[in-house]
């Protein structure tokens, strides 16, 4: 399918800056930038996101004694039972990508149902490199179970969820329940995955035949990578990589979205293939003609409000 219309308008623009000078690729910014243009975007993205809701700021401690910023969004004032919950990790190649940048998806997906969302910071490289946010996703995790109920959230009914590195650090959080489970106290109600970074041993075809034009690039994800795991042997770890993990029982019930015009397009369908060889339920859509990112794109995008639709349907069916 060709491109959306709207999103090809827009990438004609991204791409007429570039030629003009006045932008350029993440890859050939320095850190600070692309974090501040990165976060920028949300307002161009989707600058009306719903207002209606209750958002609370909260404070997660790490292991190491760190103090994570996170944020907890309802619909509504707390109900009288305990609501199920959406633990969501906004993606950002582990360097860029904060609570801001996500707070309209955030937002979105809290307006779409029953479901709560606590979505918690975590640290980036390349101050904090592999496996920090790893570790920084599980102590948010266990954080949660202790303090849900405080929180009037059910940890009973709990949906790891995430975009892009976010998804694969909520994939490594649904591994972990079952290869580790002494080491989270969460047994995950399902696993909500939006074009997540399942492999950063190797390139595949997508990687070629998206590497440039459509907002994230193939070089960028080496940029990425090389902040986050320069070293090979990291890359090779399960935790960086959770295409790699010996998952021989099923995690999770899994609902995967993969972008046609997405680096990460072939890495998506070949984690679909290793869930489903698991005996794992697998919900799965490509999103015809739009790019990675296309989450935060609402105000961009018609399409994506469908997209937040049928996320809400699904959420309600698992546990809403």
């Amino acid at each position: 399918m060709a491109l959306h219309p709207d999103l090809a308008a827009f990438l004609e623009l991204v791409e007429f800056g570039r030629l003009t000078g006045k932008s350029q690729p993440m890859h050939a910014m320095e850190v600070a930038q692309a974090r501040a243009e990165f976060a920028a975007s949300s307002q161009v993205l989707d600058p009306s996101p719903p207002g209606d809701l209750s958002v609370s700021q909260l404070s997660i401690p790490t292991r190491d004694g760190a103090q994570l910023p996170a944020r907890l969004y309802r619909n509504g004032q707390p109900a009288a039972a305990p609501q199920p919950v959406i633990l969501y990790l906004h993606g950002g190649g582990y360097v860029v990508g904060s609570l801001d940048s996500h707070d309209s998806v955030c937002r979105r997906l809290a307006s779409m149902g029953d479901f709560a969302v606590l979505a918690p910071d975590y640290r980036l490289a390349p101050e904090h490199r592999f496996p920090v946010p790893v570790n920084d996703a599980l102590d948010a995790a266990n954080w949660l179970a202790e303090h849900a109920l405080a929180l009037g959230l059910d940890n009973r009914r709990v949906v790891f969820a995430g975009d892009s590195v976010g998804a694969s650090l909520a994939t490594v959080l649904a591994i972990t329940a079952v290869k580790a489970p002494e080491t989270l106290a969460i047994k995950p109600l399902a696993q909500l995955l939006f074009y997540p970074v399942t492999d950063l041993s190797c390139l595949r075809d997508s990687h070629r035949q998206h590497a440039e034009g459509y907002l994230l690039e193939t070089e960028t994800l080496e940029w990425f990578y090389q902040h986050y795991a320069p070293l090979p042997q990291q890359r090779l770890d399960w935790r960086a990589s959770p295409l790699l993990a010996q998952v021989d029982t099923p995690l999770a019930p899994a609902y995967l979205w993969v972008a046609e015009y997405d680096p990460l397009h072939d890495e998506g369908l070949a984690y679909r293939d290793r869930l489903q060889a698991s005996g794992t339920p697998v919900t799965f859509v490509r999103a015809q003609g739009l790019s990675h990112d296309f989450l935060r794109m609402s105000g961009l995008v018609g399409q994506v409000g469908g997209i937040y639709r049928d996320v809400g349907g699904w959420l309600n069916a698992v546990g809403g």
